[in-house]
């Protein structure tokens, strides 16, 4: 019997783990002051009002309210929190 594993089952398991990216909330669901929007590598979506962004790129929002997407120049995506009427 072989005291050595075969040489390609040695040279496998280096996969590394998902990063779970992506969006978190979708246009028109409600999130409350600190909720993660989208997470992201870089700005595929840009903030907007009331949205902030971490330093790995993350969205997320500074009030209560509801997301909005919109594109703007250059057809790029940005994020928005549209605050609750008082």
């Amino acid at each position: 019997m072989a005291h050595k594993k075969g040489q390609s089952s040695s040279k496998n398991g280096r996969e590394s783990q998902s990063k779970r990216l992506g969006l978190k909330k979708f246009g028109g669901e409600v999130v409350k002051a600190g909720n993660i929007i989208v997470r992201q590598r870089g700005t595929v979506h840009n903030p907007d009002r009331n949205v902030g962004m971490g330093k790995d790129h993350t969205l997320y929002a500074l009030v209560d309210g509801t997301v909005k997407f919109t594109r703007k120049r250059e057809h790029k995506s940005y994020v928005s929190v549209i605050p609750f009427e008082n």
